[in-house]
């Protein structure tokens, strides 16, 4: 049984792509499909940073007038596929290293376990969904990708001849051939929209759909858990759930996988309390709703002397790993990635080009438009995250959802050392632009004025101290033999990067695996 809060979409009907004003629609909000959660106060900003790393566009100027971070949005969908519904659709494997930050560098937490024991999961998970990508040296394979790479688009072809960057096509799951009943993608560089064709591997026809397949899945939509109930015996005894029209009732399991996300999993474990669990399911160590790690990014765009037709072809489509290793940037301890983002940053159509890129209005700005539009280029980053004390995810005392019940409240600040990657991130994406002839510069955006994230991780840590971590190797919690975590929460590290997403899938078939012989031990 799958419980879902959020609604189940349909692609043909929900994601409007050939509609006139496609433009104007983001990623449909359906009624449920959106969470609640609040901010605790965000950091004061240095004039002096804000300087470096503010955020700013030529049609709108600053675009954060105020003395503090600002609290955007945390980028997660409720829905049958989650976040995938909405993901660019990169498909990354963590770097190696990336498994061992405190034993190499001293900082953040190692994994339980390296890349190797994950590798034959991660070649399951680009099969079902049928990743399309090229091998590179940093991330050994036992096997080829299962779809052929798909060709850069002609922005994306310039910048690799006029950059002294590495690049590759990205790894996405996006299809460049037919797979299970699914087209190949047609390049309409709208994937964070919806995926109308299904090309996009979301996990609702991948994973999903291949569940229904079987006729053994039953899915409760738009049906809310509101609480684990933790029994006598260290097991959970039972889950209570908030159907669409309110009638809340009691569902019994063997097992339990919680999937959330890394802010909605530790509310859930946080809200789930009684005499056996005073403190919260699953938070014997106190480490839940900690190590909150969140997405540090930033995006340079400016305006090239010659056409590049950018709007057009798959948005992230090349990619640089050149400083990905956790010891890659100079006096910084964790790495980042670079991507052609052209398309992914919103400028895939004329709205985005007049409202962001270009000041004024009347003739001169449309004459500016016709001439400009489809020749901007964008470089963006994104980078690691290290652990500390003031990014944690905890209930908020004064706000809660129309159960009544209290809802997450997100805490976050960027360290000396983040602070200290982004300056790096910032300036890397700068300089490739002017090496490829761009130094018009029209809109740059990041994580230093702003929390925008995408990538969430780290609130429920796996691990093998008890005492520091939420969950096991396996996903299972330390004490509640049949509670198990199956998301980002459970990162230790979030990679120098890398999408989580094909990370999340490996493990989360590991793990499927570790119950199915459990089941069949009688354990």
């Amino acid at each position: 049984m799958l419980v879902e809060a959020g609604p189940a979409f349909v692609p043909s009907r929900d994601y409007p792509q050939t509609a006139p004003d496609w433009e104007r629609h983001l990623f449909p909000e359906r009624q449920g499909s959106q969470g609640r959660h609040s901010f605790a106060p965000l950091q004061r900003l240095d004039e002096h940073l804000r300087q470096q790393l503010g955020s700013w566009s030529a049609g709108k100027g600053r675009l954060n007038p105020g003395t503090h971070r600002h609290a955007w949005r945390y980028h997660h969908v409720r829905g049958v596929g989650g976040s995938t519904l909405h993901f660019t659709g990169e498909a990354h494997r963590l770097h190696p290293r990336a498994f061992r930050l405190e034993s190499e560098f001293g900082l953040g937490a190692d994994w339980p376990f390296g890349y190797e024991l994950l590798e034959p999961w991660y070649v399951k998970a680009e099969s079902v969904i049928g990743v399309a990508g090229v091998g590179e040296s940093t991330r050994p394979r036992s096997a080829s990708y299962p779809q052929p790479a798909h060709p850069p688009g002609f922005a994306a072809q310039m910048l690799a001849k006029a950059s002294s960057q590495d690049w590759h096509p990205n790894a996405l799951a996006v299809l460049s051939r037919p797979h299970q009943g699914r087209p190949p993608c047609n390049y309409c560089s709208a994937c964070n929209r919806g995926c109308p064709r299904t090309d996009k591997g979301s996990t609702d026809v991948t994973f999903i759909r291949q569940a229904q397949a079987t006729g053994r899945l039953t899915i409760m939509s738009e049906s809310e858990v509101l609480a684990l109930v933790p029994g006598g015996d260290d097991r959970v005894k039972e889950l209570i759930v908030a159907e669409p029209g309110g009638v809340q009732q009691r569902v019994r399991a063997r097992i339990y996988a919680v999937a959330c996300g890394a802010v909605e999993t530790p509310r859930l474990l946080l809200l789930s309390t009684n005499d056996q669990a005073r403190d919260g399911l699953a938070n014997e160590s106190g480490q839940v709703g900690k190590n909150f790690l969140e997405t540090l990014s930033w995006k340079s765009t400016g305006l090239s002397p010659e056409p590049l037709g950018s709007h057009r072809g798959l948005p992230a489509d090349l990619i640089s790993w050149d400083f990905n290793a956790p010891d890659a940037i100079p006096g910084v301890v964790g790495g980042c990635r670079f991507t052609h983002s052209t398309a992914e940053g919103g400028f895939n159509g004329p709205i985005a080009h007049a409202t962001r890129a270009i000041a004024g209005w009347g003739r001169q700005h449309r004459r500016q438009l016709n001439e400009e539009f489809g020749n901007l280029l964008s470089i963006g980053a994104i980078g690691e995250w290290l652990p500390h004390d003031l990014s944690y995810i905890d209930l908020d005392p004064e706000s809660r959802d129309r159960h009544d019940r209290p809802i997450a409240r997100i805490h976050s600040h960027l360290d000396d050392m983040a602070l200290a990657r982004l300056r790096f991130m910032a300036k890397k994406s700068r300089d490739i632009l002017a090496e490829v002839g761009v130094t018009d510069l029209r809109e740059e955006y990041g994580s230093y004025d702003f929390f925008s994230a995408t990538h969430v991780f780290g609130t429920a840590r796996m691990g093998t101290d008890p005492q520091m971590s939420v969950v096991n190797p396996d996903g299972r919690s330390h004490r509640w033999t049949n509670l198990y975590v199956a998301d980002a929460s459970v990162f230790p590290s979030s990679g120098g990067g890398e999408s989580p997403s094909l990370t999340i899938a490996a493990l989360a078939l590991r793990m499927a695996n570790h119950i199915a012989r459990r089941l069949a031990r009688r354990d």
